[in-house]
């Protein structure tokens, strides 16, 4: 596939630039970023991989001793249903999103050796899913589509 066409993004990115987009958005949007919200959208930003609930219930135990797995549900809660972060069902694990401003819906490819995550923004597999689903008379409401393999990088080792 041709660079021109798709481009992917691994889960690494400017933590800071992406907490401030988030921040932006959520005013624009009339959302309430809470600071427990911020906070687990800090811990998964800054993440070099994806993250699991109980991982980041653990870090943020540092800063709040009360800190519960409620809190810490409520607030990943938030972040998908606005689009801020993806929770990658295959291995129950989150990543922030790379474009937060816009709705979209884009699969992974996850290396099964080093635990990355990069997200592969081309807009033509969701939409062929989608016309798939509506040629077999399926409404469909969610996507969630999930490659695993190993990576270019964990290849060459």
């Amino acid at each position: 596939m041709s660079a021109k066409l798709a481009s992917a993004h691994h889960h690494r990115h400017d933590a800071r630039a992406f907490v401030h987009e988030v921040t932006v958005a959520c005013e624009m949007r009339g959302l309430r970023l809470t600071e427990i919200r911020r906070q687990v959208l800090e811990l998964i930003a800054g993440s070099e991989k994806p993250v699991k609930a109980y991982d980041l219930l653990d870090r943020l135990k540092d800063d709040r001793s009360n800190a519960a797995p409620p809190t810490v549900y409520r607030a990943l809660d938030f972040l998908i249903d606005n689009g801020f972060i993806h929770k990658l069902q295959s291995i129950n694990a989150y990543v922030s999103c790379h474009h937060p401003s816009v709705e979209h819906h884009v699969p992974f490819l996850i290396c099964d050796e080093c635990e990355s995550a990069t997200e592969v923004c081309d807009g033509r597999v969701a939409r062929l899913l989608v016309e798939q689903a509506k040629a077999l008379g399926f409404q469909s409401r969610a996507q969630t589509l999930e490659v695993h393999g190993v990576c270019k990088s964990c290849v060459g080792k």
